[in-house]
């Protein structure tokens, strides 16, 4: 009976996390999704870009938000028991408290474990994977770039400015500034012309024009009746190289131990300068991957106060209240560790420890509490 029981409160807190945790993720990743247009409309990528950029953000939504809807689970679900009178049933049944806090405990060490491989493994993989189709694209949607009377700076070291496009896709008085190096550059002007694409590259055909060549303060000045202009040979502003929260654990983790290790050449990051500059974010992200997860167990513990009071109480609207404050907080605490880790070993030291500290702490008082109600 007593295990049919935990079986039943545990599948209605899970059930209950997957369902919001996927309809908030969705809301949260249809909203990143609009600010990711700028892929389209500003950077030129493709559609399948912009949408396997954006799906492939979607593990990193789950993580972000797992703490605080791990612990809403609990607290809806106790909160549903309670108000059914199901808890009653519990203890008259023979479960005890403290059995019935240490079987959610267990269980709450499930979501710590699928936290660390979600922040460890999935989500740098897929951050990575989403990186990649932008390195690999190529400027789908130049025609639909160009504006009138607008410069277009979209791509690197190009600026393209046009006075007047027609509904044919017709262009005139076209100006082109492009930056071949620090010390040259190139200025075109245009009457007429138009895009074309060819074999998955766009062209730029310009008529009755010049081209001004700027090289070290000295100019040569051409003229032409006819030439074409290669814009796929440019790549977007869009970052490139995976950000430190996207690389693979074990590189961080390397790059740390190299650090500490004075052994840099050792090193074999691709896109990681690993050095003292970087020492602290790259910390940052490990404490985030790897220790923040501690925290829930700590979470349910808090969440598991519930247990101690009915609704019968007078002060239970407040007590619930003061549960609630008290499981944000620890979250609060949670981020607030992470943001200020990697400043000194002390740091590190506290900020690794306090997650257990507090859990010992509060569970001491947990099995106080219990021997008195």
């Amino acid at each position: 009976m007593k295990k049919l029981i935990f079986k039943k409160f545990l599948w209605d807190v899970t059930a209950f996390f997957i369902l919001t945790t996927i309809s908030v993720s969705i809301i949260i990743w249809v909203i990143q999704a609009v600010n990711y247009l700028d892929f389209v409309s500003e950077d030129g990528h493709s559609f399948k870009v912009y949408f396997m950029y954006t799906f492939l953000s979607f593990p990193k939504i789950v993580s972000r938000i797992l703490p605080f809807m791990f612990f809403l689970s609990l607290y809806y679900i106790y909160l549903k028991y309670e108000d059914n009178n199901e808890l009653i049933i519990f203890w008259l049944n023979g479960v005890k408290k403290i059995d019935f806090v240490k079987k959610v405990l267990s269980f709450s060490f499930l979501f710590l474990f699928f936290q660390v491989f979600l922040t460890c493994y999935l989500v740098p993989v897929t951050q990575d994977l989403g990186r990649s189709y932008i390195r690999a694209s190529t400027i789908d949607f130049f025609p639909s770039l160009i504006k009138e009377k607008k410069f277009i700076d979209t791509v690197s070291n190009l600026t393209i400015f046009i006075e007047e496009k027609d509904r044919d896709g017709r262009l005139k008085n076209i100006f082109l500034k492009d930056k071949i190096s620090d010390s040259e550059s190139q200025t075109i002007y245009a009457r007429e012309g138009s895009i074309i694409k060819e074999k998955n590259s766009h062209y730029l055909i310009l008529n009755d024009g010049k081209i001004i060549n700027n090289e070290k303060n000295k100019k040569n000045i051409f003229s032409f009746d006819k030439t074409r202009f290669n814009l796929s040979k440019y790549s977007t502003k869009t970052t490139t190289f995976p950000k430190i929260q996207e690389l693979k654990t074990n590189i961080l983790l390397s790059c740390i131990y190299n650090l500490y290790n004075n052994s840099l050449e050792n090193f074999e990051g691709i896109y990681l300068q690993c050095n003292f500059e970087n020492k602290k974010p790259v910390l940052n992200e490990i404490f985030r991957r790897v220790f923040l997860p501690l925290y829930l167990p700590l979470i349910a513990l808090i969440t598991s106060f519930l247990l101690l009071t009915s609704k019968d109480q007078f002060n239970f609207k407040s007590y619930k209240l003061k549960i609630f404050l008290l499981s944000i907080f620890s979250i609060i605490i949670s981020e607030f560790s992470v943001r200020y880790s990697g400043i000194n070993l002390k740091n590190n030291i506290i900020f690794i420890t306090l997650p257990i500290i507090l859990f010992l702490i509060t569970l001491t008082i947990f099995k106080q509490r219990t021997k008195k109600s």
